[in-house]
């Protein structure tokens, strides 16, 4: 990504001067307006990243400036300088969309930290973009992104089978994204306008499993009127066969009958019904295992794989956790209007961290529940992802597939049987967690701040809270 653009806005002239050497001795490249209308006035003609503004200026205040950028450019962020007077209009504006803002008088370093992690943000955002075009834009949805190799080539597969008519035989662990995967290949194909219907094979009993397929014929139980099945419904579109190593011998030989001659007759009927319709299936079994122990059939397994595409692991595309992490957030915070400024750099080492046995759906249920538990206007912390893997320190017990569990960061105290409150756990975690950042920077308070993703002030104030003495930070001033 290039390097970002700020613009400043400040009638203060000593201010906006020394903002503005700041940012462009730190790498950014940095406009500055003296008036709100100067720089409503650039707003217009240029687009910048990020806006640092004062709350109170000649011409525009920051609020319009504020309402001027989510009208003209919603992806620009906006940074509000206040007195403290003004901390509740600016607390205000951050409901509203501001991204932070920073209450006079306050060090260069505390703002460019915040520069820092409102940059990362845009990174992030650029990041996913930048996959969306590689991949095509069509086949960029949730879940589905990343620089993995291996996810790179079923991308560049993907574009060449969509608009077929081949069957596709989908591998891959559970949760890896097997259904939005063959979603994608049907919004993708000639066949986007007609249904795209789903049977979970493994979910409905070996009874009911054919009828639920290929319906029933008027009178095949007393009484009964015809019923479609899901092959009637999926009719000049695309049936997709989740789980299909859960499909039962009878079913299969039925399968193998409709794939060859592209008819069937409903259970209880001798009438021949015609269908065309594209099928997909997935599995995260064996079938080559599954047909040499008789539970498959062979002929099936051949029709059905024209084209085999095999999804990774969560864990053998690590690159992705990340990027993943963060459209899912995107999306979330949305939805729940609740604005989050992404991840700590501990919830980002848990994620790194952590083997995810559920693959992406089990990524996707984590930012869930830390979306619901952070606080709003902040970033997510380890402990708002760490309730779903039941850490320790959260009461839980320790699990072999959490590497975080068995770091040195996983605070070592005495846990009996009898859970402590939540915020008191938490809070024993964070002390934990600022006494080892201290201990391996030395007991430096910027390098700690720095490592934290805090304001050396916030970290000061946490400190005291704790009771963690000072040592060595007191003297770092200025």
């Amino acid at each position: 990504m290039k390097s970002p653009s700020l613009l400043i806005i400040d009638d203060e002239p000593l201010m906006r001067l020394s903002v503005m050497d700041a940012l462009k001795a730190a790498g950014y490249e940095v406009r500055a307006a003296a008036t709100g209308q100067e720089g409503l006035d650039l707003l217009r003609k240029e687009s910048f990243d990020v806006v640092i503004t004062d709350l109170r200026l000649p011409g525009a205040s920051g609020l319009e400036l504020l309402q001027s950028c989510k009208q003209h450019s919603p992806k620009t962020e906006v940074i509000l300088i206040t007195a403290h007077g003004s901390v509740e209009t600016a607390v205000e504006a951050m409901r509203v969309g501001a991204y932070d803002y920073i209450t006079k008088p306050f060090s260069m370093e505390e703002l460019l930290l915040i520069v820092e992690r409102v940059t990362k943000v845009l990174t992030l955002r650029q990041e996913s973009l930048q996959l969306r075009e590689e991949t095509g834009g069509k086949f960029a949805f949730q879940g589905i992104v990343g620089k993995n190799e291996q996810m790179r080539k079923v991308f560049e597969k993907l574009k060449t089978i969509a608009e077929t008519n081949s069957r596709v035989l989908i591998i891959g662990e559970r949760g890896t994204g097997k259904d939005l995967i063959a979603n994608a290949i049907h919004r993708n194909s000639s066949r986007r306008d007609h249904a795209f219907i789903k049977v979970s094979c493994g979910a409905l009993a070996a009874s009911l499993l054919e009828g639920e397929l290929f319906g029933q014929a008027k009178g095949a139980v007393q009484g009964t009127r015809p019923r479609r099945g899901r092959f009637e419904m999926a009719h000049r579109g695309t049936l997709f066969l989740d789980e299909i190593a859960g499909l039962p011998l009878p079913a299969q030989e039925k399968l193998l009958g409709v794939l060859r001659e592209g008819q069937f007759e409903r259970p209880g009927g001798t009438q021949p019904v015609q269908v065309d319709v594209r099928v997909l299936c997935a599995t995260e079994k064996d079938l080559d295992l599954e047909v040499r122990q008789g539970r498959f059939r062979g002929d099936l397994l051949a029709l059905l794989r024209e084209v085999t595409l095999v999804l990774p692991a969560l864990r053998e595309r690590r690159e992705d956790i990340l990027i993943i992490a963060g459209a899912v957030l995107q999306e979330r915070f949305v939805q729940v209007n609740k604005f989050l400024k992404g991840f700590s750099q501990p919830a980002q080492d848990l994620l790194l961290r952590y083997s995810f046995p559920g693959n992406v759906r089990e990524l996707e249920q984590m930012i869930e529940q830390a979306v619901m538990l952070a606080r709003p206007q902040e970033e997510i912390q380890a402990w708002d992802l760490c309730g779903h893997v039941a850490c320790p320190f959260l009461g839980g017990s320790p699990q072999p597939d959490c590497g975080f569990c068995r770091e040195e960061i996983t605070p070592q105290r005495n846990r009996s049987n009898i859970l402590e409150p939540l915020s008191a756990a938490r809070e024993e975690f964070e002390r934990q967690y600022i006494l080892n950042a201290l201990e391996r920077v030395e007991g430096s308070r910027t390098e700690a701040a720095k490592l934290l993703g805090l304001s050396r002030k916030a970290l000061w104030e946490k400190c005291k809270r704790y009771g963690i003495s000072p040592g060595g930070l007191e003297p770092e001033e200025g």
